[in-house]
């Protein structure tokens, strides 16, 4: 049976060694101990960390995409523990996002990867965005234009015309994310690249590229040569 944390030396407890310490002190089982608050008879708050780190192959990244009924399903992990995680690692993953620096010119596919890995890196389900750039290729804004299931979103072209219009947009670059970490284009990502750079041609607005995101890394229409 493993001791109960308020067993352990002051110094050793969570709590305690972040105060004293700092939270890089702690290792990744401490700090969701201290977010799960007290273990069960039996374990300690520790023991129930690493048992939930271990459910995501000890990955951050992987605890991240877990639903609140896969955190629950871990003996001693109720509803409440398993909001407090979920938004404890929400606000990590807004931090990240925030820290992201805003790219005022657009000069390479790595440009655009920086502005949108932080916003779909994570998700589970895919989202479209769209990249508005003006004659200069400096960034007018962006926005999501569709958000749909695990394996696909529906994007309407007129649409994408429609808002890059409205933006004034000389040119745009389009991207979606692919949460089974496959980053192939798939035949239907293939032909709505092929519509948008139609439609753009038409209305005088080029589609510079589109970018498939995964968790680790990203596909570039335009650096394969298929724009």
């Amino acid at each position: 049976m493993s001791l109960k944390i308020t067993d352990w030396a002051v110094e050793d407890r969570p709590r305690e060694k972040l105060i004293q310490k700092g939270t890089s002190s702690l290792s990744d089982a401490e700090l969701l101990a201290i977010l799960i608050s007290s273990g069960t008879r039996d374990k300690s708050a520790v023991d129930l960390g690493r048992e939930l780190l271990s459910v995501a192959n000890n990955n951050l990244n992987s605890l991240g995409k877990l639903s609140i009924s896969d955190l629950k399903k871990l003996n001693g992990i109720g509803t409440a523990r398993a909001v407090t995680i979920a938004a404890a690692l929400e606000l990590g993953r807004r931090r990240k996002l925030s820290e992201v620096p805003e790219v005022s010119q657009i000069k390479c596919s790595k440009d655009v990867a920086e502005i949108f890995q932080p916003l779909l890196s994570d998700l589970l389900h895919e989202e479209f965005w769209i990249l508005f750039l003006n004659r200069s290729n400096k960034v007018i804004d962006r926005m999501k234009l569709s958000q749909g299931g695990i394996s696909g979103t529906v994007t309407d072209v007129r649409m994408v015309m429609k808002k890059a219009i409205e933006y004034l947009a000389s040119g745009i670059i389009v991207c979606h994310n692919h949460p089974s970490g496959n980053l192939n284009p798939s035949e239907s990502d293939t032909k709505i690249t092929q519509k948008i750079k139609e439609a753009g041609n038409l209305m005088d607005i080029q589609l510079l590229d589109h970018l498939i995101i995964s968790d680790k890394d990203y596909y570039s229409f335009a650096d394969n040569g298929l724009l």
